[in-house]
């Protein structure tokens, strides 16, 4: 089969175990710039719990086979059957045996940047989910877990540093010959996706770490040469996760060494080999110059991210694909705690909420919907997904809620210990909190096999004479692709009742128990819930903390919200009315700037931000996230059909002026009473505080009057760090037209030679919601500064462009979605996944109005026709076209 026809579906119902096991893996590799020979011997013996009798069959891609042994003896011609896709032994001995393979890969020419490849000179590999097929032949399978030792091979002065997983073993100089070697073995059985080396010029930070038993490991991050100044944030959040990690979950580091190298060209955000984690250098290297606040944030969360996974993704692994939530929605969840620990809780949900809802709400709501756990794929590239990452989180969340800390901390050890060097599914996951807990989760389960966001909506009524309140709880779930009937699930409902005076009121149930850590358990369609003891009128404060990944509606009037978003003590709860009371603001403003019309900015809406930004006992973290004015995404999303984007953006606009002018004197106050005082640091509480400033001039600037924006230019032009800076320019960019071009140009000037920062630049400038905002993207693709090949480049410019550019992206001429299938098409032979992943932008392609969905269509069937195009691309062309 070519690798461009389009592949036959996977399902999860057909697994069934491997015929042949690998036992140990050793690999000799010779690294070359466009000849890299890599000689593999591997042990193999017959699965018990295979076919009797069935052959060997190694998996290939795009390879080239030198030779092949069996047992040190060349294989006869009819012995097998080799193509670049496969190869097969036909009648193989049964018994353990060992196999030395013989293959020769193309480094530089491997644009798709999975297997090996070079980036900017360093050799490096991408190996999950099917890339190390790309190396050797191999049964690429995450359920095959092998012991593997690694030479690795290379010119000392074009690959001076050679590094492999595990831990090192030996190295010195190939004798009569300008080459060395160096050998790493990893003592713990991994699947062939954890499989890494790298080999490069490389410089290096070092340092230690003592584990909770008193070894010792060596930590060395590898950067580009002369960055290593900029990793040293990478260094102190790797050692504050590894602590974190031995505390909260008792995970302690297994190997010698650790690992991290910082490569400019990868397809994803980082991954977790085993002891040597390779990064997209975004997510490491980070200066006061050069990074913002989120930058850090983001390096601190990747990297513990990452680090988690040797436990939660290494040591236990999946047993298949469809399992890959078990691995990421599990460790996002781990790594959401840590941050959350690590800065302010009640931010860290807030932020991650907000994640969920612009990313994996609308893939639930479109044509690319999944289960958390999928039950067919034809490509695994395109399920790495905010339903399989975020959503796969908040039902991890769930758990605990459900559960409690320490129920759900004893699911988790029994889960570490009983399933250590497995490879797990979902059930076995599941049954672990089961049996700890003496609980049946088999309803709960349904979380991971049905798609779509549950819609709860919520009515209550308080009775006088009584002084009961009752509360009235439906779920309902919609029809999704393949779903069209679906059960009820379990809905962690965390709620207070809010008394007049704001406090909270005794949760006691009719029947005299109380509702346990405030949750109510939702298992039926409808059920009702009656509060004793309630003497007067409470206001309802529902789904706190965002206990369960919901759509809520209720009856809650906007004097209820306003009442919330003053005296709630759940801060996620407090910010979440406020921007309930503007969203529904929007939604209203949107349908009358589609009929000429506009609509007065609602009280209540400038007075809980008001009282927000007049409450100093609250975090500045929290009142920049509350000042935030929804964005067109969450009225899009909101609206759900015959979306017109220019008149949300049109709705937006006046609402953010309008309350520009309402609050402009403590905007402006607020922004001088947190001028920067002292060198810059990117410890969470001076974030929170650029952070409330930079809010404050964002909404000056929106009301247009000379004087904001001369306070934003004054800010870009006396920002001392990257924070700052960035973000007056992105003021500039979209509220100061005459300002823009020569911020623009005196920034990127500074800044030319950082690839990193000018990704910002780029990124910023697709953003600008304007009708010249095409034909600026398309002349910024023939700057010098941007390159086809690298994904960070086409993600900053493109990907800005057709995801947070609605307006423009979605013109209703169609040139915008014409532009991303000419790009999609383009990319699409060099680097697949990168192309598919650009075409997602299309996901809720079908809410938009008529003349727009036409257009969209015409574009994803452009592309759907291309001939030759990659399984990656027509796997999202055809579920978003079905």
């Amino acid at each position: 089969m070519s690798r461009d026809a389009v592949p036959p579906p996977v399902r999860l119902g057909d697994y069934r175990p491997p015929d042949w096991l690998v036992d140990t893996v050793h690999l000799d590799v010779h690294l070359h710039p466009t000849a890299a020979r890599i000689r593999a011997r591997l042990a193999l013996r017959p699965n018990p719990e295979g076919r009797e009798g069935a052959p060997i069959v190694l998996d290939g891609d795009e390879l080239q086979l030198k030779a092949l042994h069996l047992d040190g003896t060349p294989l006869a011609g009819t012995a097998y059957v080799v193509t670049p896709q496969a190869l097969t032994l036909l009648a193989p001995p049964q018994r353990p045996l060992t196999l030395e393979i013989e293959t020769v890969v193309n480094p530089t020419a491997n644009t798709k940047l999975m297997g090996l490849y070079r980036s900017s000179g360093t050799y490096c590999t991408q190996c999950e989910a099917e890339g190390f097929r790309r190396i050797t032949y191999f049964p690429d399978r995450p359920d095959v877990l092998a012991v593997y030792t690694t030479r690795i091979e290379a010119e000392r002065e074009e690959a001076p540093v050679l590094l492999g997983n595990g831990n090192p073993v030996e190295s010195g100089p190939v004798e009569g010959t300008s080459r060395h070697y160096a050998v790493w073995h990893d003592p713990w059985p991994k699947p062939c996706y954890l499989f890494a080396l790298v080999g490069g010029r490389l410089d290096r930070i070092a340092d230690d770490f003592v584990t909770a038993t008193g070894k010792k490991v060596e930590l060395g991050i590898y950067v580009e040469p002369g960055k290593t100044e900029r990793a040293g944030y990478a260094m102190d959040a790797l050692k504050r996760s590894m602590r974190w990690d031995e505390e909260v979950f008792g995970c302690e580091y297994d190997l010698d060494v650790f690992n991290i190298v910082a490569v400019a060209d990868f397809n994803m955000g980082a991954m977790e080999n085993k002891g040597l984690n390779i990064f997209n250098d975004k997510y490491v290297l980070a200066s006061p110059q050069t990074a913002t606040d989120a930058d850090y944030a983001n390096i601190e969360t990747i990297i513990a991210h990452e680090y988690f996974h040797n436990w939660t993704g290494n040591r236990i692994t999946c047993r298949d694909w469809f399992q890959l939530c078990l691995k990421e929605g599990l460790t996002v969840f781990r790594d959401q705690e840590f941050s959350s620990d690590a800065r302010s809780r009640p931010v860290k949900r807030i932020s991650d909420v907000r994640l969920l809802k612009s990313h994996q709400f609308p893939e639930d709501a479109g044509p690319l919907a999944h289960p958390v756990r999928p039950s067919t794929y034809r490509e695994i590239n395109n399920f790495y997904t905010a339903t399989v990452y975020e959503k796969g989180a908040e039902v991890v969340r769930m758990l605990k809620t459900l559960l409690g800390e320490e129920g759900f901390r004893a699911g988790m050890d029994l889960y570490l210990d009983r399933h250590d060097g497995d490879a797990a599914t979902v059930e076995e996951f599941l049954a672990c909190f089961a049996d700890a807990n003496g609980v049946d989760l088999t309803q709960f389960a349904l979380w991971y096999a049905q798609s779509g966001t549950p819609q709860l909506a919520v009515s209550g009524t308080w009775d006088a004479a009584t002084h009961r309140y009752r509360l009235d709880v439906a779920q309902s779930l919609p029809a999704t692709p393949g779903q069209d009937d679906k059960q009820p699930m379990v809905i962690p409902l965390a709620l207070g009742l809010v008394g007049p005076d704001g406090r909270d009121l005794p949760l006691t149930l009719d029947d005299g128990s109380n509702a346990e850590r405030g949750v109510l358990r939702i298992t039926e369609p409808r059920q009702s819930f009656v509060f004793r003891d309630i003497a007067e009128r409470p206001v309802p404060s529902l789904n706190r903390g965002f206990s369960a990944p919901v759509k809520l509606s209720s009856d809650l009037t906007t004097a209820d919200l306003l009442f919330l978003a003053r005296h709630d003590s759940d801060p996620f709860n407090r910010f979440d009315a406020a921007q309930t009371i503007a969203l529904g603001h929007l939604v209203a403003a949107t349908a009358a700037a589609r009929a000429g019309a506009d609509l007065p900015v609602p009280d209540a809406l400038v007075e809980a931000l008001g009282a927000t930004l007049a409450d100093g006992a609250l975090d500045p973290a929290f009142v920049a996230q509350a000042l935030s004015i929804p964005s067109e995404a969450d009225v899009a999303r909101e609206i759900g059909v015959d979306v017109d984007p220019d008149a949300i953006h049109l709705a937006r606009t006046r609402l953010r002026r309008a309350v520009s002018a309402a609050l402009a004197a403590q905007l402006a106050a607020t922004y001088d009473r947190h001028a920067p005082a002292g060198t810059y640091s990117p410890d969470a509480a001076s974030a929170g505080r650029r952070a409330l400033r930079n809010s404050c001039l964002d909404l000056l600037a929106a009301g247009g009057t000379p004087d904001a924006l001369a306070r934003a230019q004054a800010h870009f032009d006396t920002a001392d760090n990257m924070t700052d800076r960035f973000f007056a320019l992105a003021v500039l960019a979209h509220a100061a037209p005459q300002a823009r071009e020569p911020a623009l140009a005196a920034f990127h000037e500074r800044f030319r030679d950082d690839p990193l920062v000018v990704d910002k630049w780029l990124a910023l400038q697709a953003q600008i919601a304007e009708p010249e905002a095409l034909e600026r993207v398309r002349g910024l693709t023939r700057h010098p500064a941007f390159a086809w090949t690298n994904p960070n480049r086409v993600r900053a410019l493109i990907g800005s462009f057709a995801g947070l550019n609605p307006t423009q992206f979605h013109r209703a001429d169609g040139a915008g979605h014409a532009l991303l299938a000419e790009a999609v098409i383009d990319i699409d032979g060099r680097n697949p996944q990168l192309a598919a992943r650009l075409l997602a932008a299309f996901k809720s392609w079908r809410s938009l109005e008529p003349v727009r969905r036409a257009s969209a269509e015409a574009a994803l069937r452009r592309v759907a026709a291309t001939p030759g195009l990659s399984p990656d691309a027509s796997d999202i062309v055809g579920r978003s076209l079905e």
